[in-house]
Parts: C-alpha cells; structure tokens; sequence
C-alpha cells in the first residue's frame, strides 16, 4: 500500500479547531514536511488547491499557496518521492496545465502527477468573475471530460485537434512531452465522479469514514470496481485519512476530544453552507465534508489511536480490495510525519517492504 502526504498547502491544515495548531503556510514548512516523508520512504506528496477559506474565528483557509509553484519547488528539493499538484481546471485551460505539467515532470526527473478537480465552492471563483453558473454542477464532468482527453493527447503527442462543446484546439502544441508516466487523480465521488476516474485517471480520491472505523470507506472501492469493470481500465483508490496518534489510545483520544471542543463554529457554518449549493450531486464528498457531527476536521475518517493501535488500522485498511494507498493528514505535521515513519510504519505489515 502506498502511503502519501496531503501537505499543509493553507493555513492550520485540516482540523477546523481553536484548539488546534495555528499556523500559516509556507514553503519551508511543505519543505521541512517533505524532506523527512522521503527520509522515513513514503510514496507521494499531494497539494491541493482552495481559491477562499471558510473564515470563522481561525481563519480557517484564508491563507493559501498556489499548488503547482509549490510542488515544483518540492520536485526541486527531493529526489524520489512521488510529486502531485490539483489543477482548478475552472481556471487553468487545458493546454496550459499540459505546459505546467511538463515543466514540473522536467524539474522532477519524471516524478509528477496531476489531481484533476472541477470546482464546488462558487466563492472561490465569483471572486473573480469565472464562476460559469450552478449549471456547472450539473456538467462538470462533461467538462472535465474533455480536460482530460486533451491532457492525454498533449502529453501522448504533444499536439492536439480536440474539438468539443468546452474547448477547442486549434492545432495546439506542447512540446516537450513529459519523460514521466503521468499520472491522474480525482477525488470525484459521484456515480459521475467514479465513471470519470474509471475512464481517465489512474487513482480515484476517496474520504474515509468515521473515526476508528479504517474499512468503513470499502463501499466506494465497490462501486469504483463496477464502473472500471465497464472501461476495462485497472484504477485503484486513495483514501484521506487523519491520524491522531500518541504513547496510549487514552493519550491521542484526549487530544482528539480536545480538538473537538474548540471547534470552529462559524467557519463550520460557511462549509455547511456552501456544500448545500450543490442540490444535483446529493452524495458527494461535499456534502460528507459539511456533515456537523465530524466537521472539525471536515469529516474526513480519523484513526486515533496509539502507535500500535493506528499502525494496525492502517493494515485493516490496505486489506481492503483495490486500496492503492492513503494520503495521510496529521494534527501536527512535521511531528505526524517523523512519528509515522518511526513509531508507526515499522509496525505496519502492509510497509514491511518498503526500502529507505
């Protein structure tokens, strides 16, 4: 099983809490974070991209670095970890993020890919006036479709003739091809979502569920195998999960109540509200993300535990069938990241393997 980090790419990471660290992001930070991943011999860095935050006391989001700068400044500081930036292809015209991506397979030596993502939050792009209308949450992967078909061809033979109802090249060209094989997420959910991921990407993003529950999340490998089982394509999934850890269980669970009780109420409002946008795609990660009852870290599955105790929930979850890895996010990063790969991995039978 492969095992990446969700880099701190906005401000306090993912736990939506007074209570929890506070923090702005930076490079040093992503640095500092990356270096001791490819130490301890973990697998990827994923950054994803958010345009506005969700304000509330904390801020929460309001500070952000822009994802494909950034991880070409980590492909520029490591040498064998896997590298992906999210393109808001909203924003970025296909053709454009081709360059990008070729630009950051050169600097990397062939280690990058790409998260493909189509939008939800109409904030991020009403601020600027690209927002295309709510019927976009009805024909985003319609959109997204054609984003991709066009990705693949630039990067097959660096031109492209495309002709759809979104985008048209025109004789485009994208040389030089990337030396890599890259690689596409996307973390779409839907019956929609799945479809796209089983066609065109080679990892399909997925929330875990709960918290101590690591198989809970199996019902989207399921259906992820149906909608492959109709391409004939060999897709597997990454699942986002939080880890709490500490010496004892009773030790990272009073952390994790902790957390809890500073949770941000307004900044929790705006997600709420904003996941409520969408009434056409009903049983998104969206509306998970807004869900009240996990929210303080925006519902994502939580294992908190001691080091034995995650390290053997971390196992449950590659048992499940079609578990290409998880993109782990951690209270407090630059501790999370050293005690994973010291405390926790080596306890882990699915990394018995892995060489450092």
């Amino acid at each position: 099983m492969q095992v990446g980090v969700f880099v701190p790419i906005n401000n306090n990471g993912w736990l939506i809490s007074e209570n929890a660290p506070q923090y702005k992001p930076s490079f040093d930070l992503n640095k500092a974070i990356a270096l001791r991943a490819e130490e301890h011999g973990l697998d990827f860095l994923l950054s994803m991209i958010k345009l506005r935050g969700f304000g509330g006391k904390t801020e929460f989001w309001e500070y952000g670095l822009e994802s494909f700068t950034l991880m070409a400044g980590l492909a520029a500081v490591t040498e064998r970890i896997k590298i992906y930036a999210t393109c808001p292809t909203l924003v970025i015209p296909p053709a454009f993020a081709a360059r990008m991506c070729n630009t950051i397979d050169s600097i990397s030596h062939g280690r990058f890919g790409l998260n493909l993502i189509t939008g939800w939050q109409p904030p991020e792009y009403t601020q600027m006036g690209m927002w295309p209308g709510d019927e976009h949450f009805r024909n985003r992967y319609k959109m997204l479709d054609e984003y991709a078909h066009i990705l693949r061809e630039l990067w097959a033979e660096g031109v492209s003739d495309f002709k759809g109802d979104y985008y048209r090249m025109e004789d485009c060209r994208v040389r030089p091809q990337p030396t890599g094989d890259m690689r596409i997420i996307c973390a779409g959910s839907s019956d929609e979502g799945l479809a796209f991921s089983a066609k065109w990407a080679d990892y399909a993003f997925c929330l875990g569920k709960g918290v101590n529950t690591p198989t809970a999340f199996a019902s989207n490998n399921a259906r992820l195998a149906q909608a492959t089982a109709k391409t004939g394509r060999n897709v597997s999934v990454f699942v986002l999960v939080m880890i709490i850890a500490a010496e004892t269980d009773d030790a990272a669970m009073t952390k994790w109540r902790h957390y809890n009780a500073g949770v941000d109420i307004d900044a929790i409002a705006w997600l709420a509200d904003q996941g409520a946008k969408d009434t056409v795609n009903t049983s998104t990660n969206v509306r998970q993300l807004a869900a009240p009852e996990g929210a303080v870290n925006i519902n994502m599955g939580t294992l908190v535990g001691s080091y034995a105790s995650v390290a053997r929930m971390l196992d449950e979850m590659a048992a499940v069938p079609n578990t290409g890895g998880v993109l782990l996010t951690f209270d407090d990063f630059l501790q999370g990241v050293e005690d994973f790969g010291t405390r926790i991995q080596p306890l882990m039978t699915s990394r018995r393997d892995i060489p450092l």
